[in-house]
């Protein structure tokens, strides 16, 4: 069977089909981790440690002459996202009620779902994407996006500054994992080779595992409503990031495209943020169902999007005979 074929001819196949599959597991076997336990419980539930040996591998493969570049491109993709979140947060505010809509197409939309939605970037995704689609310097641009993880940001965008309080190590534990794997294979090729391999085959299993933290019915709850958000956020986020990648980040707008996605971990935002702001409270669990709609949207569309993107700009993935990657293009598709 060429099952890896088969799934390569999807963009973004390596991760978006295990993706699916942790959604169905969620969905109709919600218990299945704690039934099992064990390393099948540890694949379920292990997003974050998964993530973690993967940065430290994406670290490990960027050379530190490019790191000029890699500071450049994503510090244009965090401003843009925030930027932009950050306008329609406000445009949102005089459109739309406190207590956010009740009926109609966008029943459930506030002002709390529209900023959880756009203002933090999957950084995973992105970087799995851009392994296949850009550079290594571009795949690991997510290093600052790390930034936008948990309600911070979105708390800032909505005035609440005051109530959070950013705590620097919790900064620092997001980014160590990347700045170890730099550090080591920077200090030796051969540390960098042998790490590197491990970037594409990690890929499945981190899909997988977010996939699970997916709920379909509370997706299928928010009804048009969760669609169209989530067709907005690569919309209204995706065109100015990819005009900031090609005039500030110096790309072709493929990175930026990359970026329109809605993290998985900003579904727990509106919860969070409903319970330290009280005017929020009362319209969290529809903002989640939103967020959540937007996140598996984002999730599916993104890849292909970018993919079709990045074949349109003429930008080709290169292999060697033995489809080893060379030194400028990161290969293997996703």
């Amino acid at each position: 069977m060429r099952i890896k074929r088969f799934v390569e001819k999807v963009p973004g196949g390596l991760m978006l089909f295990p993706l699916i599959l942790g959604v169905l597991c969620k969905t109709f076997a919600p218990d299945a981790g704690k039934y099992f336990g064990s390393f099948t419980n540890g694949l379920i539930v292990g997003t974050v440690p998964i993530l973690a040996v993967w940065f430290f591998c994406m670290g490990a493969t960027i050379d530190l002459r490019a790191t000029a570049i890699v500071i450049r491109k994503s510090g244009t993709l965090l401003l843009t996202k925030i930027a932009v979140a950050s306008i329609c947060t406000v445009i949102a505010a005089q459109l739309l009620p406190d207590d956010g809509i009740k009926t109609g197409l966008f029943a459930g939309l506030s002002v709390l779902a529209v900023t959880a939605s756009m203002d933090m970037t999957n950084g995973g995704l992105y970087a799995a994407v851009m392994q296949q689609y850009g550079t290594k310097e571009e795949a690991g641009a997510f290093v600052l996006m790390s930034i936008e993880s948990g309600p911070l940001i979105s708390m800032m965008i909505l005035g609440a500054t005051g109530v959070a309080v950013f705590e620097p190590r919790l900064f620092i534990g997001a980014v160590l994992p990347f700045l170890i794997g730099f550090a080591l294979g920077n200090l030796d090729s051969e540390l960098r080779e042998f790490f590197g391999r491990c970037v594409n085959p990690l890929i499945p299993f981190f899909g997988f595992a977010l996939g699970c933290g997916i709920d379909l019915s509370v997706v299928i709850q928010s009804g048009p409503a969760g669609i169209i958000l989530g067709l907005g956020v690569i919309v209204v986020t995706g065109i100015p990031l990819m005009l900031a990648d090609k005039y500030i980040g110096g790309g072709n707008g493929t990175a930026g495209l990359a970026a329109s996605s809605t993290a998985g971990a900003a579904v727990a935002n509106p919860t969070i943020i409903g319970e330290m702001i009280p005017k929020f409270k009362a319209v969290a669990p529809a903002a989640t169902a939103l967020v959540a709609a937007s996140c598996l949207i984002t999730a599916v569309l993104v890849p292909i999007v970018t993919a079709i993107w990045a074949k349109k700009t003429g930008r080709e993935i290169s292999k060697t005979e033995e489809g080893a990657p060379k030194s400028e293009a990161m290969v293997e598709p996703i």
